[in-house]
């Protein structure tokens, strides 16, 4: 093991060396599974008999491929990767011209590794120029826990306590599952992750500056959450058992069965939570020089009981035609219970003035289902491949709210306003069209053009209505809160790319054109607002590969987020009746042109990147609040005239030594806000950052700890500030039933620290406040591994 931490740590160096010579000869190849996938991370040597001493060596980059030098002669190449089966190639001819060695297949090794062994298992962070992959399941603090969960300790990833998730401070992201669209992001937001078991998911993708072949929809970049699937002969999956306090009960299972040409997969998820919640909120608002101040203190518990399946079937027609059929059934019932009380005081918090107390009991249920069918055509040429999908998205929710609410005088006893009834009904649908054609064609040996389009139709509705108990005992309905919003989205997109290599330098230039059409209807009061644009998004890319392992990337490409179905909805929530939240049915779209410079540097024991960025957006979108005379706020998202924001961003994995690893990063960015076309005061230039760290101890007895750390640091907004953020999360785990099970208990925000705190100021009003959607969380969970065993396989020609 030391020799080979050795050699690992002596490439590098050899690499560099042998590249001076003038009489080398590059030998080059690409390392595959037997799924013909890439092994990025491979450790390629060169001997001049089979165990004489090392001459060189190389580590495959991101895409398999490797390239060393050597002076000619005869050598013997060694592949090593940990968790494949060890290839030899001997007798290596080197004369005066280059030698490619093509395609190296390895094959997975079924060898156990003894205790206090770096496992055969991806890093938590796996490093790219153009995306970050974080596989899910090998940062410990995520079992039990939701996509949400998972997205908020994501790197440059936050997520607030309405659930709005943002990629470097920009809360403009694109959210896929399987690189499409989901109903699960559709009429609640990012809030919907809430719903998705975190156990279903295989990893998350962060792409922070997309090409043409990606929807042009998301400022920040995009999320792709890729869920769990296998293609494996025989049956294999997972099966997790989870239980935690506050109450999180669930039961998980991932199945896969692969026969000759027909492989079948199930996901199943069912979950019951009992999720606790407070906030707390201070205002002070400036009337007739006086100064009225309301002190909001809230509890909620939210119980839910999700319910997620997903099954589909895989059918091989020959090895290059795939049909792929799926269906994703999802039912969520939930109840919430609100308390809110409210204390009025004038002049300072000795006057006591009133006591109003609200109650929230609300009744939740929602249905949807998605289909899906996928072909993909791969062609004799490698890379050469068409890939066409259609899926259907329909989608519903029905909640159903009665609100009680009663004010009494100073004294706590006298009311004085009869006690209120409120009732609030509110259904929404959605149906979803969306048809994709993806084609490739190599046309050299590095170079390839792309070419695709998409096509989706999307009609939500939202049947509103509010009403109140008269003396009387009949509910009449409250001005201006009773209408039915429809929502009509139409966008077709074409798109272009073309890319090539030459020597060291690779690059990629791409356009895609987006026809939108989007029409928003009040239909009770016939309110008509059609919106129509059609935009043009070039991209580009360029790939410059340094000695030593390094890689360095410069990337363009223009942005736009376009105001969603809740952006647009003017219905406002009525759950707190001092303060409101709506969409604004007049909000523009927002544009971005972005630019980053990505480094990437590869080494024996990790991986780290680099980069700079700068974003331009005109029309930014950001929430505004306003308080009137009676200290009611109203808080709806806005066109500000524009943006700039710069930034570094740093991440990294390591392993300095066998049973220790590392991963973290740090992100350091300035914002320039305008908002001067609406107030004037709409303006900030903040500073900020945020970080994230951990670590993982691998100890005897297959045994791992982890600790994992997030800091958030303050940040000024146009309207005020938000406070830092701070959480730590801690989680042991042991291997249990032959190596085929973990038993893992963690413990989310150890010091119950994740609170959302911000002071927003305007000119007749001061209000800070503070909300924790989620206390701290302890879960149990217990998972197995069901898995065939390989079958023996004679070498392969050239393997010794």
């Amino acid at each position: 093991m030391k020799t080979s931490l050795l050699i690992l740590f002596l490439l590098p160096l050899l690499t560099f060396a042998q590249s001076k010579s003038d009489q080398s000869v590059v030998i080059k190849g690409i390392l595959l599974d037997e799924q013909t996938k890439p092994i990025p991370f491979g450790t390629v040597t060169l001997h001049q008999k089979a165990d004489s001493t090392l001459i060189t060596g190389a580590i495959s980059d991101e895409a398999g491929t490797f390239e060393l030098r050597a002076k000619p002669g005869t050598y013997w190449v060694k592949i090593s990767v940990v968790s494949y089966t060890e290839r030899r190639i001997p007798a290596i001819q080197v004369v005066n011209k280059p030698i490619d060695l093509g395609k190296l297949i390895l094959k997975a090794s079924t060898k156990r590794l003894d205790e206090v062994v770096v496992k055969g298992e991806r890093s938590q962070m796996e490093l790219a120029l153009d995306k970050k992959i974080f596989n899910v399941g090998k940062d410990l603090a995520n079992a039990g826990g939701t996509a949400a969960d998972i997205l908020s300790n994501v790197p440059s990833v936050a997520v607030d306590a309405e659930g709005n998730v943002s990629l470097r401070g920009s809360n403009s992201v694109r959210i896929l599952i399987d690189g499409k669209p989901s109903g699960l992001v559709s009429l609640k937001g990012g809030s919907g992750l809430q719903q998705l078991q975190g156990s279903s998911i295989e990893r998350v993708e962060v792409i922070t500056n997309p090409s043409a072949r990606y929807e042009a929809e998301g400022m920040g970049g995009i999320i792709n959450i890729v869920l769990k699937k296998e293609h494996r002969e025989g049956i294999n999956g997972s099966f997790d058992v989870i239980t935690g306090y506050p109450a999180n009960f669930g039961l998980a299972a991932n199945v896969n069965y692969r026969r000759k040409n027909l492989n079948f997969f199930v996901n199943y998820t069912a979950s019951y939570r009992n999720t606790p919640g407070r906030s707390s909120l201070y205002q002070e608002v400036y009337r007739d020089d006086t100064t009225f101040i309301t002190q909001q203190n809230s509890t909620n518990r939210l119980k839910g009981l999700n319910n997620n399946a997903r099954a589909g079937l895989d059918y091989f027609f020959n090895p290059k035609n795939v049909l792929t059929a799926s269906y994703t059934w999802r039912l969520s019932k939930g109840k919430r219970y609100a308390d809110i009380l409210y204390r009025d005081y004038q002049f300072s918090t000795q006057n006591l003035r009133s006591i109003t107390s609200r109650t929230q009991d609300e009744t939740e249920t929602e249905p949807n289902s998605e289909y899906a069918l996928t072909y993909k055509r791969t062609f004799a040429r490698e890379g050469h491949e068409l890939t066409a999908d259609v899926r259907y998205l329909d989608n519903w929710e029905s909640s159903d709210q009665l609100f009680n609410q009663q004010t009494v005088g100073p004294d706590g006893f006298m009311a004085t306003t009869p006690a209120v009834l409120q009732r609030s009904l509110n259904d929404e649908t959605e149906k979803q069209l969306l048809v994709q054609i993806d084609y490739v064609r190599p046309f050299s040996k590095n170079g390839k053009v792309e070419a695709g389009l998409r096509s989706s139709s999307r009609d939500m509705t939202n049947d509103y209505s509010v009403t109140q108990r008269g003396d009387n005992g009949v509910w009449q309905p409250l001005p201006g809160l009773t209408n039915d919003f429809l929502y009509e989205e139409r966008i077709h997109a074409l798109y272009g790319i073309i890319g090539n290599k030459s020597r060291k330098l690779s690059y990629q230039a791409g356009l895609r054109g987006e026809l939108t059409d989007v029409t928003t209807t009040l239909r009770r009061t016939n309110d008509v607002n059609p919106r129509h644009y059609a935009n043009l998004f070039p991209s580009m890319h360029v790939t410059y590969d340094l000695p030593r392992q390094h890689a360095l990337q410069l990337s363009y490409s223009r942005r736009i987020r376009r105001p969603q179905y809740n952006d647009l909805s003017p219905f406002m929530t009525f759950s707190d009746n001092r303060n409101f939240f709506s969409g604004n049915p007049n909000l523009n779209p927002e544009f971005t042109n972005a630019f980053e410079i990505g480094h990437v540097k590869y080494f024996s024991k990790g991986s780290i990147s680099s980069s700079v960025y700068y974003r331009h957006t005109n029309d930014k979108i950001l929430s505004i609040r306003r308080v009137n005379e009676q200290g009611y706020s109203t808080t709806r998202p806005e066109n500000l005239a524009s943006e700039n924001s710069y930034g570094a961003e740093f991440a990294g994995s390591y392993s300095p030594f066998t049973w220790w690893k590392l991963d973290g990063s740090f992100n350091f960015f300035r914002a320039m806000t305008n908002g001067s076309n609406l107030d004037v005061n709409y303006q900030s230039d903040t500073y900020s950052w945020f970080t994230r760290m951990i670590s993982r101890f691998t100890l005897p007895k297959s045994t791992d700890v982890q600790l994992r750390g997030n800091y958030e640091a303050p940040q000024k907004t146009p309207q005020g500030r938000r406070k830092a953020l701070a959480t730590l999360d801690l989680a042991i785990s042991k291997d249990l039933f032959n190596n085929n099970g973990t038993l893992t208990l963690n413990v989310v925000d150890v010091f119950n620290s994740r609170r959302f705190r911000s002071i927003t100021e305007g000119e007749n009003f001061y209000t800070e406040s503070s909300s924790q959607y989620r206390l701290r969380q302890v879960n149990l969970t217990l998972s197995y591994r069901l898995r065939q065993a390989k079958k023996k396989e004679k070498p392969a020609e050239g393997e010794f």
